[in-house]
């Protein structure tokens, strides 16, 4: 499969140029970034050895390394399901309007819309065919997993028809995409309750990005490293390479480069958080809002006071993001009502992206500002600030 690289857009016309999260009042400038060029195909890999009961299969996938330009490859690994009944719905890149933009995965009580993409071992396009709950126990399908029976017992064989078993590609929509939409009932599965990825999994994702030999623009979409048999194991016993190329991969001669680019600044979080873009479509997918750290002026009163314009904020914020929640989804249910077609679609979700994203910017501006007011902690040894009469 050939990627083909789309045409540039300029930073004010982007509609999906991506606002950098505000970790803290003193942490990322907002920078925009249009992805124009798509994933590489999915590399070829087997499935390490499931670790014990619980454990669900995660699959590998392509993100972006917005200060490198490039892609890189998240390995496939086991996960321990966050509560009993749930399932892992895997994230998935879409082209929308004049960008890719990538929808992050979720765990919920049934495996929703991710975009068509095959990424093997049980999630084939539609569903997840590897395993099934039964009173409080994970069951595994043996004929698209990798189970030691004799550790694991709770098993069942399966035969499972993988109707697009030459489908490498990795992402949906433009042009070589997968052509696929959401049913109704993925539809509904994306508007249940869902948690976001586990810290396991972020912290997976952190070591990956970290491992140069897992950018796309070094190991030419092979990456060395395609599975590992827990989170975070990037090296070391159980880790499964890539036995080829899911196909041809040709980046940009910029990104084979090994340092950041130079033509914008690259601001770094004083807690040396890895950057990560907001590609939020509905306020459902924008992650928790931060909660400061308790004031600790030396004067209880102050602390006390500071303390409940936080939360006043806080609650003020939660309650806009669930207003907008809901008006989104109004707008979903009136568009399956009259069955819109794709353009109309598209058109909306290119109207949620932005309503997310400006509200997402003016909270973060809000916190800055009531952070800003906040007098320095005080220290032992000096006289705390002295309350007015």
């Amino acid at each position: 499969m050939a990627i083909r690289s789309i045409r540039s857009l300029s930073f004010g016309a982007s509609l999906f140029a991506i606002v950098m999260l505000a970790l803290s009042a003193a942490s990322f400038a907002q920078i925009g970034v249009s992805i124009t060029i798509g994933p590489p195909p999915l590399p070829v890999y087997e499935q390490p050895l499931c670790p014990g009961e619980g454990f669900i299969w995660v699959p590998g996938y392509w993100t972006y390394d917005y200060d490198y330009d490039d892609y890189y490859w998240v390995p496939g690994t086991w996960v321990l399901a966050p509560e009993i009944g749930f399932f892992w719905t895997p994230g998935y890149w879409a082209w929308i309007g004049n960008g890719f933009v990538f929808h992050e995965g979720y765990w919920g009580p049934r495996v929703g819309f991710y975009g068509g993409i095959n990424y093997g071992f049980g999630y084939f396009g539609e569903g997840y065919q590897g395993g099934r709950w039964d009173h409080g126990r994970f069951f595994y399908n043996r004929a698209v997993n990798n189970v030691n029976i004799t550790v694991i017992h709770n098993v069942y064989n399966t035969t499972v028809i993988n109707r697009t078993t030459a489908s490498r590609v990795s992402y949906n929509g433009s042009n070589g995409g997968v052509n696929a939409r959401p049913t109704r009932e993925q539809e509904a599965a994306a508007h249940e309750r869902h948690i976001p990825p586990v810290a396991a999994q972020t912290q997976h994702v952190q070591a990956a990005r970290a491992n140069r030999q897992l950018r796309a623009s070094v190991n030419q979409g092979k990456p060395p490293v395609a599975a590992t048999p827990k989170p975070g194991a990037i090296s070391g016993r159980g880790v499964v390479p890539a036995k080829q190329a899911g196909g041809p991969y040709h980046p940009a001669a910029n990104r084979a480069a090994a340092q950041p680019r130079e033509d914008r600044p690259v601001p770094r979080p004083e807690n040396n958080a890895p950057r990560r873009p907001s590609t939020a479509v509905h306020p459902r997918d924008l992650p928790p809002g931060g909660r400061p750290a308790p004031p600790n002026t030396g004067n209880p009163r102050l602390d006390r006071g500071y303390q409940q314009q936080q939360e006043k904020l806080r609650a003020r914020q939660d309650q806009e993001r669930q207003r907008l929640q809901q008006k989104q989804e109004q707008e979903h249910q009136r568009l399956a009502q009259r069955k819109a077609d794709d353009a109309r679609r598209q058109q909306v979700e290119q109207r949620h992206q932005q309503q997310t994203q400006q509200l997402q910017q003016r909270h973060e501006k809000e916190q800055q500002k009531l952070q800003a007011k906040q007098p320095p902690a005080h220290s032992k040894g000096s006289k705390p600030p002295q309350e007015k009469p």
